[in-house]
């Protein structure tokens, strides 16, 4: 497989970056994964934008714009044949001296992973649980999908290695927060409630997508504080994250809910196949 480093379409095997990389040494980089639907990379210009505010908080000087990446994304694919994937884009800060750097990083590593996927298709539901661990709080203002993943990595090691298994963590006062990759959701009576942002959660990409399209579906939408009593009085819950999209969930604490069966459910998965093979962004569905 081939994969985009620095400019160059290299063999995965043959990819090499300094070890001086602050990325590797202080975990100063960030990433975005997305899907390519038939060739189309769904909602990238949100994950640029996510991406390039990050780079700016991190003093990385760089910046993506959508025909460059898009064109860099194309060539990826047709090099490896893929036309569903799964892309990881990767930048990573860049050599400097071991220490603690406050000079701008100029020459960050750019990597772009591509994995190919099979034609998005059926409803994948999945059982919930909370987790033990609790949600770290964000290293700086808000939190930013970078490299710092040793909070997600000890979920996933408690909640274990099945596909059907979700983690759900709580903020250290006990408010719902997110899934260990994944933002969660909950409809009671045509109220669409999700945890809000001052809870340290990553403000996913489908999240916001997901909180545009049930405008469009007559659903209000609430974030707030909210706690696991107040969530399990729920009509439905989903999960979502840019790679699994929506995510039934048929049991939360042991409490059974309708998962792919859902009447809300439904209708987000048909309007995300809608949309995936044409939006460039979420603000799309306000023209649409």
């Amino acid at each position: 497989m081939l994969i985009y480093l620095n400019g160059q379409m290299v063999e995965k095997e043959a990819a090499l970056i300094s070890p001086f990389d602050h990325g590797f040494l202080y975990g100063l980089g960030l990433f975005e994964t997305f899907r390519v639907y038939d060739g189309h990379p769904f909602l990238l210009d949100d994950h640029l934008e996510r991406l390039n505010y990050g780079l700016s908080v991190l003093n990385i000087k760089y910046r993506f714009y959508r025909e460059e990446t898009n064109n860099i994304l194309q060539a990826l694919l047709e090099k490896n044949n893929f036309t569903n994937a799964y892309i990881r884009l990767n930048v990573s800060a860049g050599s400097g001296d071991i220490g603690l750097q406050t000079e701008p990083f100029m020459e960050p590593n750019l990597i772009i992973f591509p994995k190919e996927l099979p034609p998005a298709g059926e409803l994948f539901e999945k059982r919930a649980s909370l987790l033990k661990l609790k949600r770290n709080t964000p290293e700086g203002e808000g939190r930013l999908k970078s490299h710092h993943f040793m909070n997600n990595l000890l979920a996933k090691r408690e909640i274990g290695p099945s596909p059907e298994q979700e983690g759900i963590f709580l903020t250290a006062d006990g408010y719902l927060a997110e899934g260990i990759v994944s933002n969660i959701f909950w409809i009671k009576d045509k109220e669409l409630h999700t945890p809000a942002l001052c809870t340290g959660i990553l403000n996913g990409i489908t999240r916001q997508f997901v909180m545009e399209l049930a405008g469009k579906m007559g659903l209000s939408v609430k974030e707030g504080l909210y706690t696991l009593e107040q969530a399990l009085d729920a009509d439905e819950m989903f999960v979502t994250n840019s790679i699994q999209e929506i995510v039934p969930i048929f049991s939360f604490e042991g409490h059974k809910l309708p998962g792919k069966k859902g009447h809300w459910v439904q209708r987000f998965h048909q309007d995300y196949r809608d949309f995936c093979q044409r939006l460039w962004t979420r603000n799309g569905l306000r023209r649409d």
